[in-house]
């Protein structure tokens, strides 16, 4: 069980990082991010965990303007169509400060289970009074699983876009006054 206080916790965007790596060309790896969440985190006196989250398609940030306004587009998150992308947890599975949380991921419109690898990276009171708590986490989904399939053939074999794509979260949560 993690040693998180029991309550109701929101997700601190500022000083979150949600993001995605994915192989591009078959040689190098994409790096973006999505600028725009929402989220909370429930945690059982029993140390039962409980994730619903929300983020903004329309936020993704790759730091080339022109590859994001194309993954933004119908080739890939269509934002206009998909405006968000949500997670809710099922279940948890801990050991020790490290566990395993599975829910239900929907992107583009489509609904998958994923477990997300986490690690739990402590709790502190920060020198405002407000109790904080910070978690890393990541797994790997399937682009095609989501309807995600455009891409693009390369000359010396391959594609431009790898199917596999990692999910990685560096986030912190804020204890709710009670």
């Amino acid at each position: 069980m993690t040693s998180l206080t029991p309550g109701s916790w929101t997700l601190d965007a500022a000083h979150s990082d949600i993001g995605l790596k994915v192989r591009h060309a078959g040689i190098s790896t994409v790096r973006a991010t999505f600028a725009e969440a929402e989220g909370t985190l429930s945690v059982g006196e029993d140390g039962a965990l409980d994730v619903e989250a929300v983020v903004d398609p329309a936020s993704f940030d790759s730091k080339n303007p022109d590859r994001d306004a194309h993954v933004r587009s119908a080739d890939f998150l269509d934002v206009e169509t998909y405006p968000e992308a949500t997670f809710r947890t099922g279940q948890f599975r801990a050991e020790g400060e490290e566990f395993e949380v599975t829910g239900e991921l929907t992107l583009h419109g489509v609904t998958k289970p994923v477990t997300f690898d986490v690690e739990f990276g402590g709790q502190a009171v920060d020198p405002f009074g407000a109790t904080r708590a910070g978690l890393s986490a990541t797994t790997t989904v399937s682009r095609k699983d989501f309807g995600l399939t455009w891409n693009a053939a390369l000359e010396a074999g391959g594609v431009l876009v790898s199917d596999k794509v990692t999910l990685t979260l560096d986030v912190a949560f804020v204890l709710n006054a009670s």
